[in-house]
């Protein structure tokens, strides 16, 4: 039995989740405070909320990332998990992510595996969720790893390359074979949020005449559930730095302009510098000016495609693999993470 922790910020965690559970061989349980999607059929745990406009000592002193205090959300949502793990006994819970529901897990006697985050982890927090973890599962390539984690981190990681819902799935064809009168940008600005404003994007438009644009979530358009047939036919996509983003313009092998936009510990923005090091996107660090996207948009499309480098299209495979045998261990047999 395998237990696993979605966070429910933005949707990313969640694809991913499903994509790993699809090669999981034991039984797996999502617990989450998210919607449960219609085309999950394992079990299924809601978790209440546990927002608060106005915690009170939410990180314990710099100790934790979310444990307010008197909270009656916070104290449900543990509670539930606990009685969870206490009922069902998991051989392995996995955190993807919550340091807190990572540290309960253990507290509890359960073998943790965390999804890793890129960005600066050397806070309290993380360190405490990647040292008590069992292992890292990291959704991009070894060549790119994070140089200042410690030793013992690397040590316990498997880097399994992006991973997306759309890994393997045909590339599909434009359905026309008159080519198109003006090129096309998809601006795929994601369900976590964005700092992007409506007049950005509206001048952006106006600069080039030369091309259409097409928005997947944003202030200019409503989410889009499944956004393939967008991908594949576009000849640029605008995106963030986010992990899932990512992985589905990788999966995609289209062009892609990111720009990476302010996040905790800086997360987007070591994704973006490890694109920019590794020649596979064009990234820039702020919303262009109005007068600049003409010529980004050609240089963008020009750019030679190595999405394989990041997207190898086993990443799910491999986590599920990894998760089985943790799950299946007995108590005192070593960890072995195999790359």
């Amino acid at each position: 039995m395998i237990g696993y922790y979605v966070h429910h910020q933005g949707l990313g965690h969640l694809h991913r989740a499903q994509c790993i559970a699809a090669h999981v061989q034991d039984t797996l349980t999502i617990l989450s405070s998210l919607p449960r999607p219609e085309a999950w059929t394992r079990e299924w745990v809601p978790l209440p909320p546990d927002s608060d406009d106005a915690p009170v000592d939410p990180t314990a002193r710099g100790r934790l990332h979310w444990a307010p205090v008197h909270h009656q959300g916070h104290q449900e949502r543990m509670g539930t998990i606990a009685e969870w793990i206490r009922r069902t006994r998991p051989t392995l819970f996995v955190s993807d992510v919550s340091v807190e529901a990572a540290a309960l897990a253990r507290l509890m006697g359960t073998p943790v595996a965390i999804a890793a985050m890129r960005g600066d982890r050397s806070d309290e927090a993380h360190r405490l969720a990647y040292d008590l973890a069992d292992a890292l599962i990291a959704p991009w390539p070894e060549s790119f790893p994070e140089r200042d984690w410690p030793a013992h981190w690397h040590a316990k990681t498997l880097h399994t390359g992006s991973i997306s819902r759309y890994d393997g799935r045909p590339h599909l064809a434009s359905g026309s074979d008159d080519p198109p009168s003006r090129k096309e940008v998809v601006v795929m600005l994601g369900a976590g949020g964005t700092d992007v404003t409506d007049r950005e994007l509206e001048e952006a438009i106006r600069a080039t005449p030369d091309w259409s644009w097409t928005f997947l979530g944003g202030p200019r358009a409503h989410w889009t559930d499944d956004p393939w047939p967008l991908l594949c036919r576009a000849d640029v996509v605008v995106t963030h730095a986010g992990q899932n983003a990512i992985a589905e313009c990788a999966a995609a092998r289209v062009p892609t302009i990111v720009i990476p936009q302010d996040r905790p510990h800086g997360e987007q923005r070591a994704t973006a510098r490890a694109l920019h090091a590794a020649g596979l996107a064009t990234v820039r660090d702020s919303w262009p000016a109005p007068h600049a996207w003409a010529r980004l948009l050609v240089e963008a499309a020009a750019l030679q495609n190595r999405w394989e480098r990041w997207s190898p299209g086993d990443g799910a495979q491999r986590a599920g693999r990894l998760l089985t045998e943790l799950a299946r261990r007995t108590p005192r047999q070593p960890v072995c993470v195999a790359q």
